[in-house]
């Protein structure tokens, strides 16, 4: 049985660090019909600081997800967000020719990024050459998770079943999906199968070390499946991957897009608490092999009094 005094959580860094944050730095993107508007977050003191490329959920932007990237650039990471076209800051709509080709789209945008490393720390006064280029990481939520599943290596089936093309990156290290769609097919509701071609995943070539985060009452009205359907990501994919699942987290799991999001409909602060803890956790043991952060972590989680979630590794 687990022990009955909560055990405290990791502590990631005895004095968290200013941060400075840059918006918008513009990436020129030829044939985008928009050029690449990026944030890009860091720590103002250290050097070879790990970073992490954040897509958004649909609808979202670079200056979402607050709660997350205030944490993991507090202790010592720079965060990257590019803004993707569907973002209701561009106003990009249904009718756009480009629509159809957004899934697509938010994939070039996170390799322009890793194209542009340089030129984005050039960009924010005091962090050029304070960037760690070999151990860079991606992260995403809803759409943005299956986005950065493509550069961990899944790929997306064709109408005949067969894999698309191969956009992984060697450059990624590691990878957190946050609420990661699931398989396609007949798992899908008629309206996913027929307006969402991307949402038809093969994970078996993701072989990037990778955290997937799921709620267990995250009953996604794409799917057939319930709230199974967010962990098939950890369940099918090969290699060194670890699920956490959070306990009454629906979609937002709490609330990571933001402080004050009024689509949030399970908001618990200590909800988020879990998930940024973690995730920065996972993310500084896969970046750095002898890192035990993730592992304390996980015996914090299972040793809890009244846990919030649990987490499994394979």
């Amino acid at each position: 049985m687990p022990d009955s005094t909560p055990a405290p959580a990791p502590t990631p860094t005895p004095n968290p660090a200013p941060v400075i944050s840059v918006r918008p730095v513009v990436l020129p993107a030829p044939g985008r019909g928009e050029d690449l508007r990026v944030r890009v977050s860091a720590p103002v003191t250290g050097d070879a600081l790990p970073a992490v490329v954040f897509s958004h959920g649909f609808g979202e932007s670079m200056d979402g997800y607050a709660p997350l990237v205030d944490f993991w650039t507090v202790h010592g990471f720079a965060v990257v967000q590019p803004t993707h076209l569907d973002s209701r800051t561009l106003a990009v709509s249904p009718e756009d020719a480009r629509y159809p080709a957004i899934w697509r789209i938010r994939a070039e945008d996170l390799t322009r990024v890793l194209d542009h490393l340089d030129d984005l720390e050039a960009a924010v006064p005091g962090l050029a050459g304070r960037l760690d280029h070999g151990r860079v990481a991606a992260a995403g939520h809803s759409w943005g998770a299956q986005t950065v599943s493509m550069l961990l290596g899944a790929r997306v089936l064709d109408a005949d079943g067969a894999p698309g093309e191969d956009r992984s990156d060697p450059r990624i290290k590691a990878g957190v999906l946050l609420a990661a769609p699931g398989t396609g097919g007949a798992d899908l509701t008629p309206f996913a199968a027929e307006n969402l071609p991307f949402m038809h995943p093969d994970f078996t070539g993701m072989t990037t070390p990778s955290l997937v985060v799921a709620g267990d009452k995250d009953d996604s009205p794409l799917t057939h499946r319930g709230p199974e359907w967010f962990t098939d990501a950890y369940t099918l994919a090969p290699g060194a991957k670890s699920l956490l699942t959070l306990f009454g987290a629906e979609h937002s799991l709490g609330g990571i897009p933001g402080y004050t999001v009024t689509e949030t409909t399970d908001e618990s602060p200590e909800r988020v608490a879990l998930v940024r803890r973690l995730t920065w956790a996972f993310l500084r043991s896969a970046l750095y092999p002898a890192d035990t952060s993730w592992s304390e972590a996980e015996d914090g989680l299972a040793r809890a009094a009244a846990p919030l979630g649990r987490t499994a590794s394979k």
